[in-house]
């Protein structure tokens, strides 16, 4: 507790623990409790979209490349506390120093691209049909953006949102994780760090509401909030998305990902072996790109399972703080249960599993340590089409390429894949409409570790939703389509004649 407590106070989050909270927060790497926080109440919450509501009134007027100092500013202060944040978000969530800093990476990268953004957030113009007539489309600030984030990704996903969202003109409210609310605290501190001196900005451009799931639920129902963007599991979209679209407001939705990636024959086994790895085990396998299904060439298959036994055999798994570590906790004992379940039922239906031991646990009896598992499948069953949020990676094998794709494409989410191969008609078809169905499709790379410049998102149960680069700053702004008449003439549309007389 007290090195959470020193880099809060590094991070200008003056003593944030409370005798009085109703938020209990807990580490992942000893299972201790380390305090409480006082969760926002329904009115407190109800006033800070109020506050972030009158922002907007102010901050829309601002022009978006003075919109985009201010995320210069927010990704310098980033720069400088790139290693105190990124510790707590360890500390915080359970995964390793190098991931956590990662994280914060991410959320400089972000920065960056916004600041450039501020100034395209630009329309077309368009061919008018009439004589003297001129079409376009511009863009304006939508309205405060509600924020929903996961604890896997505590910061860098608010970052995306948040980033994009104060360029474009919108204000940010923000629920995090009730697992992780220490970083997003962090960060808020660190935007008014930012703010400060800054003259354009007005107070309440970052709002922080602290609470569960009846915090999330109270910002899909207001109305103040024109969009909402919620990264979590398919469960939590299907509770959220139909408050929202009950007030026809926007929602933005990051969900759950059952991400595969086919082996084939001519596959480079030597840099499939450790992009596998990684994305099987990266953040204890809690990440929503993270690698659970393989589908392997049967020519292929025996020598890749023994490569990433041996893999998974040599990984260092303990305490994430210390630089050798390589997969540290799991972040609770409701995560380790899903875990032995999914072990359990892979067993039932026909699966042979190598891994998945608890450890540490002498050590750690609160904590949740675990050796990833690699589970030979006869097929695509049941339990491999479902995302258990840990480090399980299914291996099946295929004969025919198309058989591949389309054991690929037959489970309900559609976020992230991969292919390795040397064969270009084989990566051109993946990445082709018959291929992949998921919003992220890699060659030779695994399907975590997506770069901000491109939009990130998925489709089917993964929820369609595009945040960070490419052209996702739409999702934050409104459009609206300009006819100017420079004549003196009334041309109609469509050649309709309408006479006075």
């Amino acid at each position: 507790m007290d090195e959470i407590l020193s880099l809060c106070a590094t991070l200008g989050v003056a003593a944030p623990l409370r005798a009085d909270g109703d938020l209990p927060l807990r580490s992942p790497i000893d299972g201790h409790r380390t305090g409480f926080l006082l969760a926002d109440s329904g009115s407190a919450a109800n006033h800070k979209v109020a506050v972030a509501v009158e922002a907007f009134h102010q901050w829309r007027t601002v022009p978006a490349p003075r919109r985009g100092e201010l995320i210069r500013r927010f990704g310098e202060e980033l720069r400088a506390a790139k290693q105190p944040l990124g510790r707590l978000v360890t500390l915080e969530t359970g995964k390793i120093l190098e991931e956590g800093r990662g994280e914060v990476q991410e959320m400089i990268d972000i920065c960056d691209f916004a600041v450039g953004l501020s100034r395209q957030l630009h329309g077309l113009t368009m061919p008018s049909e009439r004589p003297g007539h001129r079409m376009m489309e511009t863009w304006h600030p939508l309205s405060p953006v509600g924020v929903i984030t996961a604890f896997n990704f505590p910061v860098a996903v608010w970052a995306w949102n948040a980033a994009v969202s104060l360029v474009c003109g919108d204000p940010v409210v923000w629920k995090p994780s009730e697992k992780t609310p220490l970083t997003a605290l962090a960060c808020q501190a660190l935007f008014l760090r930012a703010a400060q001196n800054f003259d354009a900005a007005p107070d309440g451009l970052v709002q922080v509401v602290l609470g569960g799931s009846a915090a999330a639920q109270r910002l899909a129902a207001d109305a103040r909030l024109g969009l909402v963007s919620a990264t979590g599991s398919c469960r939590m979209g299907r509770a959220l998305a139909p408050v929202v679209a009950g007030r026809l407001g926007r929602c933005l939705l990051e969900l759950g990902g059952n991400n595969g990636a086919v082996i084939t024959p001519s596959a480079d086994l030597d840099l499939a072996v450790p992009a596998i790895a990684f994305a099987a085990v990266g953040t204890a396998g809690q990440r929503c790109t993270s690698l659970r299904r393989l589908i392997v060439h049967e020519a292929v298959a025996a020598a890749l399972a023994e490569q990433l036994k041996q893999a998974f055999a040599r990984l260092r798994i303990g305490d994430p703080r210390q630089p050798d570590t390589r997969m540290g906790p799991l972040i609770d004992g409701q995560a380790f249960s899903a875990f032995e379940r999914a072990l359990a039922r892979a067993r039932d239906e026909g699966g042979r599993v190598y891994g998945g031991a608890r450890l540490l646990a002498e050590r750690f009896p609160d904590a949740f340590y675990v050796s990833p598992a690699l589970v030979e499948m006869p097929e695509q069953s049941a339990v491999a089409q479902q995302e258990t949020f840990a480090p399980i990676l299914y291996m099946m094998t295929y004969r025919d390429f198309g058989d591949a794709v389309a054991m690929h494409n037959a489970v309900p989410q559609g976020l992230a894949s991969s292919i390795f191969t040397n064969d270009l008609r084989e990566a051109e078809t993946f990445l082709g409409a018959t291929g992949s169905d998921c919003g992220i499709a890699n060659v030779n790379i695994g399907p975590s570790g997506a770069e901000i410049g491109g939009a990130f998102g998925g489709e089917k149960a993964s929820g369609g939703g595009r945040e960070a680069g490419s052209d996702s700053w739409k999702s934050y702004m409104r459009r609206a389509t300009n006819t100017i008449n420079y004549s003196r003439a009334l041309p109609l549309a469509q050649g309709i004649r309408f006479d006075l007389e």
